[in-house]
């Protein structure tokens, strides 16, 4: 029995209680699903729930009177062994060992789509990520945002969302303009502009466009005028870095279903278009010159300026477009991943939401990622060998490679300054996190080769009651969390409860390998109880790949 299939057993029972008038209330008024949880001490318990104290004095009963008839009725379930009563209403039940041990069929049966669910069926997100202006290469920030990104659309689509991955690729702005001087100054064989970019990718962009104009036949760059060589430079330097940053991101696992463009706001009459919007609904003043938007009717610090006194839009213009345009795509919630110096527009991004009608943290949401920091030899790993001023993702993926890098950057909660160990990410040890998990991966597979040479199959059929010990109930008792997890993580945007999770895993499945045996020792025949805990074996990699595939990870056969 499942956690979720208790749950439904206890919403059938209370409902029964509605429908006979032992509870004061309507079927309406019982939550689905019930919640079950873990107990915090084992001894009290597989699974416990408070549904009793919610539902008592609302529907006419004492709380522990209510808790002692679904006792009662709990008793009578075949797969339930016990249901106790603790403290002012909660109830504590312990499943049949067949019962909790049903599970491991269930998780191969269902295979890749255990853990899935259907909370966000119906939805569709448009997630927006990396966004890294195309000046660059990926610093180790924008890796972050990378890794953590597509986890997220991971988990989102296994909670039933219809999932956008989108990237703002930002080609209207003053960067771009550093970004063209800085790659004709290294042309010309000059120091970058005071404010420009360095580093040698700045020399290797700068020689392929030359290249590329005498591959096409065109005049050498430097040779034309000033103006005309800057725009020859920014049109094919920009191409060259973005196809080089799409392309460090595809070898990094992540890829996008969108590229939008900044500059399209703009040609297009966007941000007119939504301008007017508001201005139909009211929010639009006309003051000193300019347009502004009142967003201190919705909290924000002051009103902001879209269209400035010089007929020029504004940052913030092709802000309100671009968020207007994603809810006229058809998204229900747009998801910005932004950066730590982005702090400060979670407030007029949501002002402007709500001038539209939307309601911030459900059609927009805005998570913030903070610094990553590199350390080697326990001091800060600062100086890229290409970008010279940055760490790159480039330098981490080369560092510790991708299954590694990836696991580090989501394993922790995007709001948290995270601090990165290479020597201990690429070290093979049960500190290294990521490879502590693949471990126990390669070890359950390792399990079942050896049962393989012995003679133990599946096929020859499945006792769950043999699952009776302590180790087998404790594995069995974290492998049924997993589909909560996953709605939860997915609902609180928490990739890192999935890493977390699977550590947890991990480290139950070492404790059990210890003190339970797959296979016969040489004085013992093959019994009903090696066959099952070879399912239980195979369920836990099963798991253990689900989750490695939400981050995104690779799940090794061999380590």
């Amino acid at each position: 029995m499942t956690p979720d299939q208790l749950a439904a057993k206890i919403r059938e029972i209370l409902i029964s209680f509605v429908s006979d008038g032992t509870l004061a209330l309507t079927e309406a008024d019982i939550p689905d699903p019930v919640k079950v949880e873990r107990p915090r001490m084992r001894e009290h318990g597989d699974w416990a729930t408070n549904i009793a104290l919610q539902l008592g004095k609302r529907g006419g009963m004492a709380p522990r009177d209510l808790a002692q008839k679904l006792c009662d009725a709990l008793a009578k379930v075949e797969a339930v062994d016990s249901a106790e009563i603790a403290g002012p209403g909660f109830v504590n039940i312990r499943l049949s060992a067949a019962a909790a041990g049903e599970l491991a069929r269930t998780i191969l049966t269902e295979g890749t789509k255990y853990g899935t669910n259907d909370a966000l069926a119906g939805k569709h997100i448009n997630l927006e990520y990396v966004s890294a202006n195309p000046t660059g290469p990926i610093h180790i920030g924008g890796g972050r945002w990378a890794a953590v990104g597509d986890a997220l659309a991971r988990l989102l689509k296994a909670s039933g969302a219809k999932v956008t991955r989108e990237y703002y690729f930002n080609d209207h702005g003053v960067q771009i303009d550093r970004f063209s001087r800085s790659l004709y100054a290294r042309a010309m064989g000059q120091e970058v502009p005071e404010d420009g970019y360095g580093g040698q990718y700045i020399d290797d962009i700068a020689s392929r466009v030359r290249q590329i104009a005498a591959e096409k036949d065109d005049p050498d760059p430097v040779t034309l005028p000033t103006e005309d060589a800057l725009e020859y430079f920014r049109a094919v330097g920009v191409d060259l870095m973005f196809s080089e940053i799409k392309n460090e991101l595809h070898g990094f696992g992540v890829d996008f279903d969108v590229f939008f463009h900044e500059e399209t706001l703009h040609a297009s009459g966007a941000v007119e278009k939504a301008i007017q919007i508001l201005r139909d609904r009211g929010m639009i003043e006309d003051r000193d010159g300019a347009v502004w938007l009142r967003t201190t009717e919705f909290g924000d610090d002051k009103d902001r300026v879209i269209i400035k006194s010089d007929g020029q839009a504004a940052y913030f213009a092709g802000d309100i477009a671009y968020y207007l345009d994603k809810r006229e795509r058809g998204a229900d919630s747009a998801i910005y991943l932004l950066g730590a110096d982005h702090h400060g527009y979670i407030g007029r991004m949501y002002a402007m939401a709500e001038a539209f009608g939307d309601k911030p943290g459900e059609n927009l949401q805005i998570i913030i990622g903070q610094l990553v920091n590199l350390l080697k030899d326990g001091k800060p790993f600062r100086l890229s060998k290409r970008a010279g001023n940055m760490v790159t993702l480039g330098d981490l993926i080369e560092a510790v490679g991708k299954d590694a890098a990836r696991y580090a950057l989501a394993r922790s909660s995007m709001d948290s300054q995270l601090d990165i160990d290479l020597d201990l990410l690429g070290s093979k040890s049960n500190d290294n996190p990521v490879y502590y998990v693949q471990y126990a991966y390669a070890r359950t597979r390792s399990v079942a080769r050896n049962a393989k040479a012995a003679g133990i199959s599946r096929e020859s059929g499945f006792d769950p009651a043999q699952l009776d010990t302590a180790a087998d109930e404790a594995l069995l008792g974290v492998l049924a969390q997993f589909p909560q997890l996953v709605a939860t993580a997915a609902n609180l945007r928490e990739q890192h409860r999935i890493a977390r999770y699977l550590e947890e895993l991990a480290a139950a499945y070492h404790t059990w390998y210890g003190k339970c045996r797959v296979t016969p020792r040489a004085d013992e025949s093959v019994n009903e109880g090696h066959v099952a805990r070879l399912w239980l074996n195979d369920a836990v990699a099963q798991v253990l790949e689900n989750g490695l595939d939400l981050l995104g990870v690779s799940a090794p056969e061999r380590m």
